[in-house]
């Protein structure tokens, strides 16, 4: 492994998953630091691009989550500056953070994903709320899941069992997105599978190389992680389940047949190449009684933080995590960048 030079994380930002995001930015810089990486942590303001122009890292790696951190902007901008960076391309997180974008981009792929409607705010202003909500009922059916059109950490989501609990979810979707996502609701086991992508396939002396969790069988390309399980106190994945200890047991891999896990490995797979992801992603399923995987969401920004789930996958898969990390920044300092065309 050549010496990376400065690895540059940004962290932190403005979105509502500001904190989740520091987390994981710490987490990320400690466990860098420990393997001797040069890593330094940034939490993105005003400050942040006469700072990259005035001293250039070597290589960024963002964990920025939510609007402006997986939205494409961050990518976007580091393209600007020439940086390499961790992580997909501007055009493939636009497609991946817009859900029902990428709904129906994996679906055309052959992937199972939940029924759904998106409409946006002004339609049911425009059109009347009462009789948009009795054509999602008739088509959906109860019970559905309500939740932004764009974003994480399951702000603004809701499930909704009775047709007059509709409108109130709606409004605390719009607080989050001017766009709402509502998807028929699933009973079933929820399971995340990250998806790490080294190029050569180079994984250690892990076994998650191989095709029976998603890769291509000659070791090349993204491979899949052990499904996490996930089972909350509560029974609802919000924001306190998912970032608060102990509030969520997490089962890893998944207690699911082995045909299953299976194919919730080629589901991630087949969403990181359809969305033209690269590096590492982390795709949401749900698993319902008969045994049926289906498609909820991508994250291209994994989160990083104690009760993350990629880190967790790679755990189980007993891969290191600061040298997964420090692998996945010297592919991007390899990695040519695209020029603009004349």
């Amino acid at each position: 492994m050549t010496d990376l030079g400065r690895v540059l994380i940004l962290a932190g930002g403005l979105s509502p998953e500001r904190e989740v995001s520091l987390h994981s930015g710490r987490r990320l810089r400690d466990a860098l630091t420990r393997i001797g990486v040069d890593a330094d942590l940034a939490d993105v303001d005003a400050a942040t691009l006469p700072a990259l122009a005035a001293d250039p890292p070597d290589v960024v790696f963002p964990v920025l989550h939510g609007t402006s951190g997986e939205d494409g902007t961050i990518r976007e901008v580091l393209d600007l500056y020439d940086l390499p960076y961790v992580g997909a391309a501007p055009p493939a997180c636009r497609v991946a953070f817009d859900k029902a974008t990428a709904k129906a981009a994996v679906a055309a792929a052959g992937v199972a994903t939940p029924a759904a409607v998106t409409l946006p705010r002004a339609a049911f202003h425009d059109l009347g709320a009462a009789a948009l909500i009795e054509r999602i009922v008739a088509r959906l059916g109860l019970p559905v899941v309500v939740k932004p059109r764009a974003g994480g950490s399951a702000f603004g989501v809701s499930r909704v069992d009775d047709a007059s609990g509709l409108a109130e979810a709606l409004m605390a979707c719009f607080g989050y997105h001017d766009s709402a996502l509502i998807e028929r609701a699933v009973n079933g086991v929820e399971i995340a599978v990250g998806v790490i992508d080294l190029g050569d396939g180079d994984l250690g002396d892990s076994d998650f190389g191989n095709s029976d969790f998603g890769g291509s069988g000659d070791g090349v390309g993204p491979v899949a992680l052990p499904a996490v399980e996930i089972e909350p106190a509560t029974g609802v994945y919000d924001y306190a389940a998912r970032y608060t200890a102990g509030a969520t047991a997490f089962f890893t891999p998944a207690r699911l047949d082995d045909a299953v896990l299976r194919a919730a490995a080629e589901t991630a797979v087949t969403a990181h190449r359809v969305l033209g992801l690269r590096d590492l992603s982390r795709t949401d399923m749900i698993v319902d009684a008969a045994g049926n995987v289906q498609f909820l969401e991508v994250n291209v920004a994994p989160g990083m933080t104690d009760t993350s789930t990629w880190p967790m996958g790679l755990h189980a898969a007993g891969l290191d995590f600061a040298l997964v990390c420090r692998d996945l920044a010297a592919r991007a300092t390899n990695r040519t960048r695209p020029r603009p065309a004349l």
